[in-house]
């Protein structure tokens, strides 16, 4: 923290003795909604400086005396260009209105677009939610999971899966903020569908490398959403209704322009035709976005946002499986000096999994929550030098699961796993340095620590730890405990702490192209635990501790950036490696549900991943759309601790369960005449790895399958095409009550797409046969959208 200190306090004295330049600062809104807008470019052309808006709309710049030109651009919104006269600090906000269709072929200028260029953000991806509306999906239902897919470095274990893999990563190595607070589960209905309400949401990024040091405890990737803060100028209301969920929004003024509220919520009802045919089975989802927000004062706006879903699951009168999250935040923005901003957050965060089985008499619940309180300030010194610095903390609760009888009758004891916790630290800083005219950079450090904290009934195991290997069956096998310690939760069972080094560096070729460069260290704390490719509800969540160390990932990347024709069509191309220490493997036959000793079935291992990126995109006309293909490579090996020991797979590397060599996706966009716009996207992917039976043998009346080495063979490949219309009715309405019918085919061609691929022995030939498992065919949809 000294260092950290000694770092602000260098800042401050510089920042001093640069008091020549006066500070224009303000708040970028739009002008229909008076909603904040993030990533709002500011330019001043004559002097070539420019910056760009905070996630709160904030932007601040130096600017010697004298008359200039402020320009302020954002896609889909009509370019402000103004003369300004500086003589001292000026604040200066700014209202943007909608780019009519005439006009978009101005809202990205040249300078503009060289600004970009020459940022040192690399390896992130926007999708305008716009955009995302249109894109066509299974059931027609807006999904911005699902759209993330059809960007490079993404992909996901398949069909109907839940989570989604970035760059070889596993999905629970990806850090999904809403507003802030953590979403431990971003599926409905097991990955049918995002807990995302597009109708809610304002803004998001994907940082898949380069990722600020702004953010931790997590080594793949950082998908950050932030909702809408209302429409404080009038009321609102959109919705849609689909062949199988609908969705509801209000948002409007508490106090005209001062605060105020949004309100959304999002339900299926699919399994209410279930009933109509006397089917008691039903799966439904519901979901609800909430946020107030009050502009106090120019400098002080308070804003409160939640989240609550849940996923249920009922089949008949024996099975309940309900599951969800929930998530609040209250954030204090505060202009401490006409350069600092800072935001102050207090955040609460829930992930719930319940099951009740009638038929055996009992009651399932586990879950984890946490508390984190954030303090984060941007620092603008400068036009050369930004600065972003603060502090994070969180404290966890983990609850591995608890069982209690359902009924008096029920012959169930009531018992509980044991609960965990834990408490995370870290602080940061983080610089963004115009170096010269053709470099810029943007470098930090965080450093983050863990302390494990006790709980009741801690195991304890002999030297060689909670595994051994049995040499005479060459297999592993568990320890028992030699005896347990009991700890007060508020003492520390066994701390961690970790440097995470961030740097990105942006070399300008010229005014259309750059190199980019980055590396990144990060460590991730938290281990999910399951042995699916495709996480589930019932996946348990624990902490590093004596037994278990934290994940530690190094990612190096390289890009190549370029615009042609104006702007009209950018290409981007990146390469990347990742290196990782500590992944959890599992030996064969491990029991990972309901385990209150998950320590005994686990080995740590390393995992590496690499490849390329192609992102080919064209901006402009009414023809737009993007090309994006990944290469990569994604495996992990678990050696053996000595020389005796074979390791996981005879200590080999194998493919991880979501490696995918080959991902093409390609989007198009078509707008045939103001009321009817055509889109459509191909995907294309190598099947996932899978384990087939290499031979068999019987016993007694048993045929007994022999597998071979693990994830050593692959599904067939997946490839799909998917198309949707989107009418308009009255496309120049602009007030009142506005509609659009959105008509989608998923899967036009039928492909029957593996999910899995089963062995078993034909009852009429007595022949193996493998059976293919396939969960969509075609799948036509139509959602009515509306807004008044």
């Amino acid at each position: 923290m000294k260092k950290f200190f000694l770092l602000f306090v260098l800042f401050t004295i510089y920042d001093l003795s640069a008091q020549e330049n006066y500070v224009v600062n303000g708040v970028i809104k739009d002008a229909e909604n008076n909603e904040t807008l993030a990533g709002v470019n500011i330019l001043i052309p004559e002097l070539q400086r420019g910056t760009v808006s905070n996630e709160y709309g904030f932007y601040s710049i130096k600017l010697p005396e004298g008359t200039h030109t402020i320009e302020i651009s954002y896609l889909g919104y009509q370019t402000v260009s103004q003369q300004i006269t500086v003589d001292g600090n000026l604040q200066l906000n700014f209202d943007l209105s909608a780019a009519a269709q005439d006009l978009q072929e101005v809202v990205i200028t040249e300078d503009i677009e060289r600004l970009n260029i020459s940022r040192p953000e690399m390896s992130v991806n926007k999708l305008e939610i716009a955009t995302i509306q249109k894109l066509p999906v299974v059931f027609g239902e807006v999904d911005v999971i699902k759209s993330l897919l059809l960007l490079p470095g993404v992909s996901n274990a398949g069909e109907a899966s839940s989570g989604f893999n970035v760059r070889g990563g596993a999905a629970d190595q990806n850090l999904i903020l809403l507003d802030e607070a953590t979403v431990y589960n971003a599926s409905h209905l097991f990955g049918l569908f995002s807990v995302f309400n597009p109708d809610a949401i304002k803004n998001l990024k994907l940082y898949k490398g380069g990722i600020p040091s702004n953010y931790g405890g997590r080594v793949s990737s950082v998908l950050d959403i932030y909702q809408k803060d209302g429409n404080s100028r009038e009321f609102e209301a959109n919705g849609g209704i689909g062949l199988i969920s609908s969705r509801l929004l209000a948002q409007g003024p508490i106090k005209k322009d001062k605060s105020s509220f949004l309100v959304g919520g999002r339900s299926s009802y699919a399994h209410l035709f279930l009933k109509l045919t006397d089917n008691e089975n039903s799966a439904y989802f519901y979901d609800l976005n909430t946020k107030l927000t009050f502009r106090l004062d120019p400098k002080n706006t308070i804003l409160f946002s939640g989240y609550f879903g849940r996923d249920v699951f009922k089949l008949s009168d024996s099975f309940d499986n309900i599951y969800g999250n929930s998530v609040f935040n209250l954030r204090w923005n505060h202009v401490l000096k006409d350069n600092i901003f800072s935001n102050l957050s207090l955040i609460y965060s829930d992930y719930y999994y319940g099951l009740t089985l009638d038929f055996v008499g009992f009651n399932w619940n586990s879950g984890i929550k946490n508390f984190n309180f954030k303090y984060d300030l941007d620092h603008y010194l400068n036009e050369n030098l930004n600065l972003d610095y603060g502090i994070h903390t969180t404290w966890y609760e983990f609850n591995p699961g608890e069982i209690e009888p359902s009924s008096s009758s029920s012959g169930i004891i009531s018992s509980k796993l044991i609960k965990k916790y834990a408490f995370e630290s870290a602080a940061y800083i983080s610089v963004e340095h115009n170096i010269s005219e053709k470099i810029s950079a943007e470098y930090g450090l965080r450093y983050s620590s863990f302390l494990r904290l006790g709980q009741e009934e801690l195991n304890l195991y002999p030297e060689e730890g909670p595994v051994t290997f049995n040499s005479r069956f060459g297999i592993y096998e568990t320890i028992d405990p030699i005896g347990t310690k009991n700890l007060e939760k508020a003492k520390v069972e066994r701390s961690f702490g970790n440097l995470e080094p961030r740097l990105a560096l942006a070399y300008i070729i010229s005014e259309d192209m750059s190199v980019k460069l980055s590396y990144n260290r990060m460590t991730q704390y938290l281990h999910l635990i399951t042995n699916t490719s495709s996480p589930t509800p019932l996946d348990v969540w624990a902490p590093s501790g004596r037994y278990i160390e934290p994940q530690s990932l190094d990612q190096v990347a390289a890009g190549f950036y370029k615009t042609f024709s104006g702007n009209s069509y950018s290409l981007e191309v990146e390469g990347f490696y990742k290196a990782l220490e500590n992944r959890l493997d599992y030996i064969d036959g491990a029991n990972l549900i309901a385990n209150d000793a998950i320590e005994q079935v686990i080995l740590p291992g390393e995992a590496r991943a690499y490849g390329a990126e192609v992102l080919l995109k064209k901006n402009s006309g009414r023809f737009t759309g993007w090309l994006a293909y990944t290469w990569t490579k994604s495996e992990q090996r678990t050696p053996g601790r000595t020389a005796e020991e074979p390791g996981i797979n005879d200590s080999q590397w194998y493919a991880t369960a979501y490696d995918k060599p080959h991902d093409l996706s390609i989007t198009g966009s078509y707008e045939l005449s103001q009321k009817w716009d055509f889109n459509a996207n191909f995907v294309y992917q190598t099947g996932l790895p899978t384990t087939y039976p290499s031979g068999q043998y019987q016993f007694e009346s048993l045929t007994i399958p022999v597998y071979g080495l693990r994830n050593s063979n692959r599904l067939p490949d997946y490839h799909r095409l998917d198309i949707s219309a989107t009418y308009t009715p009255k496309p120049n309405r602009r007030s009142g009550y506005i509609s659009s019918w959105n008509f989608g085919i998923y899967n036009v061609y039928a492909r029957k797409n593996a999910v899995s691929l089963s062995f078993r022995e034909n009852e009429d030939t007595g022949i193996n046969e493998a059976v293919r498992l396939s969960l969509f065919g075609i799948v036509p949809s139509i959602t009515y959208n509306f807004k008044f």
